[in-house]
């Protein structure tokens, strides 16, 4: 009786494997940034930036808020490098631009504060690919609403 116990038991474990295997056509396919993309996406940024005389630092992170691009023009404050990733990271994270946490503060909304990484300054914006988020930009270095117009600029060359 226990050697048939036993049998029964591996045969079970068996088919329970063979059956759990993944093939590649299980998983998903999705799109991603690469280095090449988020050069783009920043010298189309800087491109605004320069446009308006504004020094600034550009950031692109990918849809894990893992930092792909960094880029600080002359003359921009050390300290709008940690914003700019800040930022960016946020978008991502959130999945909205962080304009709408800066509007949601202005309207009273203090909540906000209380979210872990959410930043409440303009800057930062997704940027997505087939309906899905696969990273962000983020901007810093001048008046939080120019930092929107360069971090939008960045995104339009992705279509």
């Amino acid at each position: 009786m226990r050697i048939a116990a036993t049998t029964i038991a591996l045969i079970g474990s068996l088919i329970l494997t063979m059956s759990s295997e993944v093939s590649a056509q299980d998983l998903t396919a999705k799109k991603s940034l690469n280095l090449a993309v988020a050069k783009k996406i920043a010298a189309a940024a800087e491109a605004e930036a320069r446009k308006n005389n504004w020094n600034v630092v550009i950031t692109v992170l990918d849809e894990g808020a893992n930092l792909l691009y960094l880029q600080r023009m002359d003359g921009t404050q050390i300290g709008s490098v940690d914003v700019a990733i800040a930022k960016a990271a946020s978008a991502v994270k959130f999945k909205r631009a962080t304009k709408v946490f800066e509007d949601a503060l202005k309207g009273g909304r203090q909540a906000i504060l209380k979210l872990p990484g959410a930043i409440p300054v303009e800057g930062g914006e997704v940027i997505s690919a087939d309906g899905a988020v696969i990273g962000a930009i983020g901007v810093s270095g001048v008046q939080s609403d120019q930092d929107g117009i360069i971090a939008r600029a960045g995104v339009a060359v992705v279509k």
